[in-house]
């Protein structure tokens, strides 16, 4: 009995193989979307990788900071709706906000600390939120941290800073206007800056805040001094659900259903499996004869009818002068490295002939098709002598 179910194993052997492979693609496939997702977006709280900032909201709560995390729009006013004294952090990487869902996040908030803003996100923060007898704040861009500076000093005479000391500065932008800190060596701006009215914070840099260097130099105290002044600090990452009707996305990443990853995997399982299948069932490649056999006289011809209508001239005579010498060089036993020098020599001294003539017959050069023939008519000649010689 057990014979007879390893013959059948080694008989369908290849349809074991296949059902293995399917049954391991499913498993992968079902374990893959029934597994819990980890979320790997940049300063999120709910990111311990890296690149997150659970370890800044746990430090935050100890401190007795509330901290509302808000995934879209909605949700982060009515969050600063709720709260007496709230602080906004805002990181709109992607450009998802527009000019009027920012000016309504400045009314609604006491304090705003706004990390690596955009051009046109740090234009509607510091041209709205401000009441009418106060100094609009006037905050710009002014470039990045070199990278040779992966450190930066306070300098400048702000209390959080100067608390806080040194900080991370790689990967890090600066920003001109109120009071700057951390400002390169010869840089116009500093990585940190604050409005005069003291409102509206720009921090530029997300390293400060990532769970990987929070625990560099000072930057877990900067981040704690910066987001913990009110009971209250509403975490706010836009993603695409915040775009408005009238917005687009920013890349083609953005639109793809969320399966096409995982269609690339799968197109390499079933190819697998196809060439399983397929393979040994095809047998190994046989040589089959073609059914017509061309002569060589035939395709010599056609060739040559290639060459006349193409008035090839050129080509045709190097043909010529080739297959002459290769063969001559056969019959004088000359072997495959001799030279065309030596071919000619050699075929003189059999003939008896001058090497210059026999030189300037080879070498000829036909300018017209009748010289053609007759020149290849000649090389003919000269090898019927040396075959008769």
């Amino acid at each position: 009995m057990a014979t007879r179910k390893s013959g059948w194993v080694r008989r369908h052997r290849g349809l074991a193989i296949l059902s293995s492979v399917v049954a391991v693609g499913l498993a992968l496939g079902i374990w893959n979307q029934l597994a819990p997702k980890g979320d790997s977006e940049t300063l999120s709280l709910a990111n311990a990788g890296p690149n997150g900032s659970r370890a800044v909201g746990e430090i935050l709560g100890r401190h007795g900071v509330e901290v509302h995390q808000a995934g879209d729009f909605e949700t982060a006013m009515e969050a600063l709706a709720n709260s007496d004294y709230p602080t906004l952090l805002l990181y709109d990487r992607s450009g998802f906000l527009s000019g009027e869902q920012l000016s309504e996040l400045a009314d609604s908030a006491v304090r705003i600390v706004v990390v690596t803003p955009r051009l046109a996100t740090l234009s509607a923060l510091t041209g709205s939120g401000a009441p009418e007898d106060a100094t609009t704040p006037n905050i710009r861009q002014a470039g990045v941290v070199p990278d040779g500076m992966p450190v930066l000093e306070p300098g400048c005479p702000l209390p959080d800073a100067v608390a806080a000391g040194p900080v991370s500065g790689d990967a890090g932008f600066t920003y001109d206007g109120g009071t700057t800190c951390y400002r390169p060596q010869g840089a116009a701006g500093g990585m940190l800056a604050v409005s005069d009215d003291e409102r509206l914070t720009v921090l530029g840099s997300t390293t400060i805040l990532g769970n990987r260097h929070l625990a560099e130099h000072g930057n877990a105290a900067l981040a704690l001094r910066t987001l913990g002044t009110s009971e209250d600090l509403v975490w706010y990452l836009p993603s695409l659900a915040d775009l408005e009707p009238s917005g687009a996305p920013t890349s083609l990443a953005e639109l793809r259903p969320k399966w096409v990853p995982y269609l690339g995997p799968w197109l390499l399982i079933v190819a697998l499996a196809a060439i399983v299948w397929r393979g040994r069932r095809n047998g190994p490649l046989v040589f089959e004869p073609l059914p017509v056999v061309v002569k060589a006289v035939e395709t010599a011809e056609g060739r040559a009818r290639l060459y006349h209508d193409a008035r090839a001239l050129g080509q045709a005579r190097d043909n010529l002068r080739a297959g002459t010498l290769v063969r001559l060089s056969g019959k004088l036993r000359l072997g495959p490295e001799a030279t065309d020098a030596q071919a000619i020599e050699a075929l003189a001294r059999l003939l008896g002939r001058p090497a210059d003539r026999i030189r300037t017959l080879i070498n000829e050069h036909p300018g017209t098709e009748a010289r053609l023939v007759a020149w290849a008519q000649e090389l003919d000649q000269l090898e019927k002598e040396v075959r008769n010689t």
